[in-house]
């Protein structure tokens, strides 16, 4: 009884965010002209590339399962400072505009993705650059950080995880068949997809977890101490989708990590709080590190005694 009744809210929570939310960043705006495609290992990657101030840091947008730019990151798009940061959007190989191929579930598909994204970034000839991971993608993104960490400069995630459990999975099962979502919720990602293969690609999806849980569960957490970047985990207290034991089990399993909850929020944080997460994310991404801060404190501090020297 309390499965059915975890399983019935995780339904209505999940369709209230995406209907709020979600459908309304599938519009288009006036940055879809910039989208472009680009050859990497023979797949088309569709792209979009925000800013061109030459010293604005690179930030590369990692979307969910089934996402692409406009439908996860429309907010982050059109409100990032350009001035300060370079965004690039991708749709992930079989997502979006970067189809062919047809999306595919082995047990290494974030794998790929990562591989995928790390030699997009190395094909736009960007050496150094941050991410930003929500859902699947902050396990891309996650993985990527580790196995390429002279490249990642730092690490933003939410909506992620670095392990499946069999609580995880009654989750995802609950959300499986699509004929029993609102209209409302289907009929974007069908506009985007066609119903056949959002069906297909979605319950491949679902699927592709109780694989991953039946060879161990492990999605990234054998890699986490493997992240050298400053990582910054936030997350939604109401999410329906990651429990709260995930982002804690970053927090503490990635070295340079901190946290910050939204305490009303839900999955979707990012979109329902975007002028705020907008904010932290800027912080966390241009402030100063220990060691220039340190360079820059001693930089004043001679300034002020050659000053002092002069005027005596």
């Amino acid at each position: 009884m309390q499965t059915k009744i975890l399983l019935l809210n995780t339904w209505k929570n999940y369709y209230t965010f995406l209907n709020k939310s979600t459908i309304l960043c599938r519009k288009m705006t006036s940055f879809g002209n910039l989208e472009q495609k680009i050859c990497v290992d023979g797949v088309h990657i569709n792209y979009l590339k925000v800013g061109d101030n030459k010293t604005a840091h690179p930030v590369l947008c990692l979307p969910g399962a089934l996402g692409s730019i406009w439908t996860d990151f429309k907010p982050q798009v059109e409100g990032l400072d350009r001035k300060k940061l370079t965004v690039i959007a991708w749709d992930p190989p079989g997502y979006g505009k970067s189809i062919p191929p047809e999306r595919k579930f082995p047990l290494d598909f974030f794998h790929r993705d990562a591989e995928s994204a790390a030699k997009l970034m190395q094909t736009l000839n960007i050496e150094k650059y941050s991410l930003l991971g929500w859902s699947d993608g902050g396990i891309t993104a996650m993985i990527l950080a580790a196995k390429y960490p002279q490249a990642v400069h730092k690490l933003v995630v939410w909506g992620g995880n670095a392990y499946v459990t069999d609580k995880d999975l009654k989750i995802y099962q609950g959300i499986r068949d699509i004929s029993r979502w609102s209209e409302a919720m289907r009929a974007p990602l069908i506009n985007l997809y066609g119903e056949a293969y959002f069906k297909e690609t979605w319950e491949s999806w679902v699927d592709s977890f109780q694989h991953i849980l039946d060879n161990g569960g492990d999605l990234c957490k054998t890699l986490l101490p493997n992240i050298q970047c400053p990582t910054f985990v936030l997350h939604g207290a109401k999410d329906p989708i990651v429990p709260d034991e995930h982002p804690k089990y970053l927090k503490e399993n990635i070295k340079d990590c901190r946290l910050h909850v939204f305490e009303n929020g839900k999955h979707n944080i990012h979109i329902k709080y975007a002028a705020e997460f907008n904010k932290l994310v800027e912080d966390f991404l241009i402030q100063l590190n220990g060691e220039h801060l340190s360079l820059t404190i001693m930089l004043l501090f001679n300034v002020s005694c050659s000053i002092s020297i002069l005027y005596k």
